[in-house]
C-alpha cells in the first residue's frame, strides 16, 4: 500500500506590524502561541491597508477605532501609553514626563499618505486638551525617516510607549501621561470570514485581554 502523503505545513499566521514586532510578540505570547506559528509583516504607514486588502496580511495591529467599511476589528487586546519622541539632545529629553500641553511650542508630524485622517487627529491631535494648536508639519514615513528629522531639528513626535523597543540611539521616548493609552486591537477584511487557524487566534488573543 503506499505510503499516505506527509501533511502539508501550516502556513503562520500573517501579523501587520509598523515599526517593531515587539507589541505583537507579547500579544502573540499572551495568547499561548509560539513564534514559530506567527509571521510578522512590516507594513507602511503611509499605505496602511494595502497589504491586508492584497491578501497578503491574514490581520494587523491597529490602533484607535477604525471606521473602514471593509475591515473588521475586534475588542482591544492591550493598551499602549503615550509618549512623545524627541532627539536626547532636545529640551524635553530629559524630563521623566512631560504634558502634551508642552508640545506646542514645537513642530509635530502631518499624516503620512492614505492614513485615516480620523485616527491620525487621535494619534496627534490638531489640539490639545485646554484648545492650543499642535503645528502638525513634518512629513511621517518610515521610523528611520522620522529619526532623521527628530535628530536633526526640536521636532517632536507624539506617539506610543511601545516604540521604545524600535527607536534608534539618540531619540528618547519621554512618557505623555495626561493623554489615555491607546487601545489596541486586531484587524482584518470583513466579507472573508478568518480560516479556522485565524479564529482561533483571534479568539485567544482577546481572551488573554480579558483575564
Amino acid at each position: 500500500m503506499p505510503k499516505a502523503p506527509p501533511p502539508a505545513a501550516v502556513r503562520p499566521l500573517r501579523i501587520g506590524v509598523h515599526g517593531s514586532p515587539h507589541q505583537a510578540r507579547q500579544i502573540v505570547a499572551a495568547a499561548g502561541y509560539e513564534d514559530e506559528r506567527v509571521s510578522y509583516v512590516p507594513y507602511d504607514v503611509r499605505e496602511p491597508f494595502r497589504l491586508l486588502r492584497a491578501g497578503q496580511l491574514d490581520v494587523m495591529l491597529v490602533k484607535f477605532g477604525l471606521r473602514e467599511p471593509d475591515i473588521a476589528t475586534g475588542s482591544p487586546v492591550v493598551l499602549d501609553g503615550r509618549a512623545v519622541l524627541v532627539r536626547t539632545g532636545h529640551p524635553l529629553a530629559g524630563h521623566e514626563s512631560v504634558s502634551v500641553e508642552d508640545l506646542t511650542a514645537y513642530d509635530a508630524f502631518r499624516c503620512p499618505g492614505d492614513f485615516p485622517a480620523y485616527v491620525w487627529d487621535q494619534v496627534v491631535p490638531p489640539r490639545t486638551p485646554r484648545g492650543a494648536p499642535i503645528r502638525r508639519i513634518h512629513p511621517m514615513g518610515s521610523v528611520a525617516d522620522m529619526a532623521a528629522i527628530l535628530g536633526g531639528s526640536d521636532a517632536v513626535h507624539l506617539s506610543f510607549r511601545s516604540l521604545e523597543a524600535v527607536v534608534p540611539p539618540g531619540i528618547r521616548v519621554v512618557p505623555v501621561p495626561d493623554l489615555p493609552p491607546a487601545p489596541v486591537s486586531l484587524a482584518r477584511l470583513r466579507d472573508t470570514p478568518p480560516p479556522p487557524e485565524l479564529a482561533a487566534f483571534l479568539a485567544a488573543a482577546e481572551r488573554s485581554a480579558a483575564r
